[in-house]
């Protein structure tokens, strides 16, 4: 069996599992425990809870000892250090103008590194600055840029609403925010006043966004005509919280009613429905027949029923239309064309020489 203690090592910060071992502790004590970061000091948040071996996913590291009296002054120590730390950073930086902003300085529990967080738009240039540091405290030194939100969690402030600020009291982790929840609760979107000290929209704007979204649904969405007994009109404002609507009548006048006086839409109702007249009658387009081709005969078929078929008496002659000798009847066909099969070799050449031979010879001027 394991004994598993939940330790944070600054106010709402990031809760961590040790294994204490035989250690008898409470809730609320201080230990000294070895972490990534190295030797430091936490504060018990949970009591310890007894778990077996198996039921642990990684190996948990161990809890040294419970803090003392010495380790305690030993912290004090090193939170003096760390002002002294933060004021000579911060004198180096304005005398060098560089374009960041140092949050916070943290030393840990033996003194062996220390770490500044700042903030800045862009990436720094900080070597020259680091050599400063180092040769003036002589430990390992880490400069750490964060966010704006990370900024307000560690130094910490009043809110709008009067009270210190969420990320710094209680709120471990940051949740997305985003301009849809303002506009559910009907927030004015107005930057000052749903922004917090960080510049970013309010972490309680996430609070209560579930409930808004539940209560909406049982009230009508705006612009939608609903009616009462009495009026009917079109819906103008929701209040969820009170359960107030306000409704604008057809004469433009404000009205305020209660969600359970809506008895229901006040749409028009649809009209009475009428015989549909006869449609007309579609025109039907008329196809023409096309008259069926003859088949075309292959020329077997055409001699063979050439050679059955008797040879049809040749029609008179009229002696006046006879062509006479040496003349063509311009009616009749004209003879097909032979087929030269010389073409195919020497027709060119013997062309080329018969239109070289028939080219005059030029005659010399007299």
């Amino acid at each position: 069996m394991s004994n598993i203690v939940t330790i944070q090592f600054s106010k709402a910060g990031k809760m961590y599992d040790f294994d204490a071992g035989t250690l008898e502790l409470i809730q609320g004590d201080y230990v000294v425990v070895e972490s990534e970061r190295g030797l430091g000091v936490g504060q018990l948040v949970k009591p310890p809870v007894e778990k077996k071996e198996t039921e642990t996913d990684v190996s948990l590291s161990q809890v040294k000892r419970k803090a003392t009296a010495e380790d305690m002054a030993t912290v004090e120590r090193i939170s003096q250090k760390e002002q002294e730390a933060y004021r000579f950073c911060l004198d180096r930086i304005i005398e060098r103008g560089m374009p960041m902003k140092l949050v916070k300085v943290e030393y840990q529990f033996d003194s062996s590194k220390a770490v500044f967080f700042f903030t800045a738009d862009g990436r720094v240039d900080f070597r020259d600055l680091v050599k400063d540091l180092a040769h003036t405290f002589h430990t390992r030194i880490e400069m750490r840029q964060i966010g704006v939100r990370d900024e307000a969690k560690m130094v910490g402030g009043i809110g709008i609403c009067g009270r210190e600020l969420c990320c710094s009291s209680f709120l471990r982790e940051f949740q997305p925010v985003s301009v849809k929840m303002a506009k559910e609760q009907n927030l004015a979107l107005n930057p000052n006043k749903i922004s917090g000290q960080c510049g970013r929209l309010l972490c309680c704007l996430d609070y209560e966004y579930e409930t808004y979204c539940c209560l909406r649904k049982n009230f009508p969405k705006a612009g939608k005509r609903v009616r009462t007994v009495d009026v009917a009109g079109i819906v103008d404002k929701v209040n969820i919280l009170t359960g107030n609507i306000a409704l604008k009548l057809d004469d433009n006048k404000i009205v305020n009613i209660k969600r359970s006086d809506i008895l229901g839409d006040s749409s028009p109702a649809p009209a009475a429905a009428q015989p549909a007249a006869p449609a007309a009658p579609k025109k039907v387009r008329e196809r023409r027949l096309e008259p069926r081709r003859k088949q075309e005969k292959t020329s077997l078929e055409a001699f063979t029923e050439g050679k059955s078929a008797p040879a049809a008496p040749a029609p008179p002659v009229d002696a006046a239309k006879e062509p006479k000798a040496g003349q063509t009847d311009p009616a009749a066909p004209a003879p097909p064309r032979k087929k030269h099969r010389s073409r195919k070799r020497g027709h060119n050449k013997s062309s080329a020489n018969k239109s070289s031979s028939e080219t005059p010879t030029p005659t010399s001027g007299a």
